[in-house]
């Protein structure tokens, strides 16, 4: 086995032993995606030379004795999340040439304990899609298939986990962008749920939704970078106070702990038009292992759900439209050449956004405008908040949830570009968790016919990012 290919639990075994170096798994790395990257596109900036000095320094600090888990470790970042003195565009032209001076809190928390940044991830710009055909810098292609789609928006990060030009990569997900593609490239990703992990220093998208969470090759490894990253931070008002648990002791033994475990199977996923047989037999099939296990299976019903996508397509493009505002060629970012100061904002926001980005904004602008509110953004709120609801409710009889993480393996490249709808179904098996906060982590479950991946999604109540953890442990192991 290559050095790249290693997990995070073998590569740290590997250097706390001294079998290599983290120079050495550093460059095996480099070299991958030398060799892959012009073919998958996952990698907008790569950063050879901090990389190697970041990992000499790595290596400094376990001959001291004084090493971590993540220590010496290469991680990449989706590229919507800031990173100190790296480039960081969002995968949007606006932003070509904006280098932050600060780090995002959960990537601070990486670098800190000793992990070594190796590049930023292509994603769909600002978190718009779920192909990653959004991309002002190409679409990323998927590694089991260079035809298809990785998956969006996180796609660049699942692409380069899942081709090892990295052992890890941090990413964002406000309707699925973590999962999505994650279940596309058959890799482990994980939302947590919302405040769990900071938020500061993330590209905001919709705030009410944005969370951060790490996309791995295993669940264990999942946890090993949650014990990192999670915690209350005083730079985002919206962590919680809740106490970080040990991740990592809560997956490592769980078999004694699953026996009586009531898993719910939401009749509204299973039921879905469209559902690829494939995708539902591989979920049933998980299912199947874990009441072998002793689980309990209870159906149950979220009755709301089918009005998910449609409330997330008005909360989401109402609080991008506001949080976009401030990207106007004026305080950072490319400036247009232009006549006058109006001709400077349309110019500067015309060249920098992608379609996508603008009908987004368009959408929310209007949905938020004088004597539309109401009807749009307030209605929205109100409907998810009985979404919610169902969960609450259906957490009084079940433990977590399974249903599959995406209706469909990945789709050629192009095929669904020019149908917008059908690309917002694209993530509707994960919206209604991301609206209410929950909890939810996708697992590979195998492959079909046609060598494709696909992933089983389990869903937890709030804050319990161990229990959908450890059920995910056991559908892999």
């Amino acid at each position: 086995m290559n050095l790249n290919e290693l997990t995070i639990v073998r590569a740290a075994e590997g250097l706390r032993s001294k079998k290599f170096t983290s120079v050495e798994l550093t460059r095996t790395c480099l070299d991958r995606i030398k060799k892959r990257n012009p073919e998958v596109n996952a990698f907008i900036t790569v950063c050879e030379e901090s990389a190697l000095r970041e990992a000499k320094a790595a290596d400094e600090k376990i001959l001291k004795g004084k090493s971590e888990i993540l220590t010496g470790i290469p991680f990449s970042v989706k590229d919507a999340i800031c990173t100190r003195d790296v480039r960081s565009t969002g995968s949007a032209k606006i932003l070509d040439n904006y280098i932050p001076p600060f780090d995002a809190t959960v990537i601070r928390k990486i670098r800190e304990s000793g992990g070594v940044l190796i590049g930023k991830n292509n994603c769909d710009a600002f978190g718009h899609g779920a192909s990653n055909e959004n991309s002002m810098y190409g679409p990323v292609r998927n590694p089991h298939n260079l035809k298809m789609v990785a998956g969006g928006s996180s796609g660049g990060s699942a692409a380069a986990v899942a081709d090892n030009m990295c052992i890890f990569s941090i990413a964002e997900d406000t309707g699925g962008s973590i999962r999505q593609p994650a279940s596309l490239c058959g890799v482990v990703g994980l939302r947590p749920s919302y405040g769990r992990n900071s938020r500061h220093g993330i590209m905001p998208m919709a705030s009410s939704l944005d969370t951060v969470g790490p996309i791995t090759k295993t669940v264990e490894d999942a946890a090993l970078v949650m014990n990192v990253i999670a915690g209350r931070d005083k730079m985002d008002a919206t962590t919680v106070p809740e106490l970080v648990p040990d991740y990592i002791n809560e997956i490592r033994n769980p078999k004694s702990e699953i026996r009586n475990l009531r898993i719910g199977l939401p009749k509204e996923y299973f039921d879905l038009p469209g559902l690829d047989s494939e995708v539902r037999d591989r979920t049933l099939g998980a299912i199947e292992k874990l009441k072998k296990l002793g689980c309990e299976i209870v159906d149950v019903s979220l009755p709301h759900t089918k009005y998910a996508t449609a409330v997330y397509y008005i909360i989401v493009p109402s609080e991008d439209s506001s949080n976009l505002g401030r990207l106007d060629g004026i305080r950072y970012g490319v400036r247009a050449k232009a006549r006058d100061l109006y001709d400077l904002y349309a110019s500067s926001r015309a060249d920098g956004f992608p379609e996508e980005v603008k009908r987004r904004i368009l959408i929310g602008t209007y949905a938020l405008s004088a004597g539309y509110y109401d009807a749009y953004y307030r209605k929205a709120q109100q409907v998810r908040t009985l979404i919610r609801r169902d969960f609450d409710e259906v957490f009084k009889k079940a433990d977590a949830l399974i249903t599959p993480t995406s209706p469909f393996t990945a789709f050629a490249i192009g095929e669904k570009s020019s149908d917008t709808l059908a690309m917002y179904l694209a993530d509707v098996m994960e919206i209604p968790a991301s609206l209410s906060g929950m909890p939810a982590i996708t697992v590979p479950a195998g492959l079909s016919k046609n060598n494709l991946p696909i992933g089983v999604q389990v869903i937890g109540p709030r804050l319990a990012e161990g229990r959908v953890m450890q059920i995910g442990q056991l559908i892999t192991i």
